[in-house]
This record gives C-alpha cells, sequence and structure tokens, in this order.
C-alpha cells in the first residue's frame, strides 16, 4: 500500500518540466510554429486577468493565452511583444484531483495544446471541435 504521508504537491517548476515535455513532444511543424511562445506557470491568474475573463473563481482558469495569434501577425508586423502561455498550477491540480482518470503530464499538455491552438488564432469553439474529433 502506498504510503502519502511523504508526497508532496508537484511544484511550479515540476510543472514547468512538464510543460517542457508536453511542448517537445510535440509533432512538426506545429513545434516550430509555435516556438516562440513563452510557457509561464503561475499558481493562479491574477485578479486583472480574472476580472478580463468574467470569472470570479480562480479555480475555473487553467490556462491563458496571452499575445497577437500568427495569423493577424503578417498584417500587422511582428508582434509587440513575445507571446505567452500561462498554465495556472492550482486549477489544474484540482480538475487532476477531481477527474481522477487521467493522469497530470496528460492534463498539462491538454492545456498547453488548447492555448497554443488560440496563438494559431482558433477559437474555443474551433479547438473544442478538433478535440472532439480526435477521440
Amino acid at each position: 500500500m502506498t504510503d502519502w504521508t511523504d508526497q508532496t504537491a508537484p511544484s511550479l517548476d515540476d510543472f514547468a518540466r512538464l510543460a517542457r515535455e508536453a511542448f517537445d513532444a510535440l509533432p512538426e511543424p506545429f513545434r516550430s510554429l509555435a516556438g516562440d511562445v513563452l510557457i509561464r506557470v503561475d499558481d493562479f491568474a491574477d485578479e486583472e486577468t480574472l476580472a478580463m475573463m468574467e470569472m470570479e473563481d480562480p479555480f475555473e482558469l487553467t490556462g491563458l493565452y496571452h499575445g497577437v495569434d500568427i495569423g493577424l501577425r503578417d498584417g500587422m508586423g511582428p508582434a509587440p511583444e513575445a507571446s505567452r502561455i500561462f498554465l495556472y498550477r492550482r486549477p489544474i491540480l484540482d480538475e487532476w484531483c477531481e477527474r481522477g482518470d487521467v493522469g497530470l503530464s496528460e492534463i498539462i499538455a491538454h492545456v498547453l495544446i488548447h492555448e497554443i491552438g488560440h496563438h494559431f488564432g482558433l477559437d474555443d469553439d474551433q479547438i473544442h471541435h478538433i478535440e472532439d474529433g480526435a477521440d
């Protein structure tokens, strides 16, 4: 029997490592197209982000893309700042615990790939349609 008394929750660094592994596992050409995106891991979205997303519960937001998607860049020239993907550790951990049927690495990869979809210019409905077709 596993003794859980010596276990700790994965840290921000653990999440960053898992996100990097998920990114590195992306097939070409997706990895190259997403290559300039910075990945950041925080415990939660800040208050300003939650207000912008019209969310009160910080556990509702597992990830966020911030930047100009690659489809809009050609007409606008270079992006004024690097595109960023935020992964939120505590909401992802909460989802992982609630689901109990999928590994943490898989959930982190799912959130990361979803946010990369926004980097490619896809909206949530388009991403969900692609995800539904992959099942």
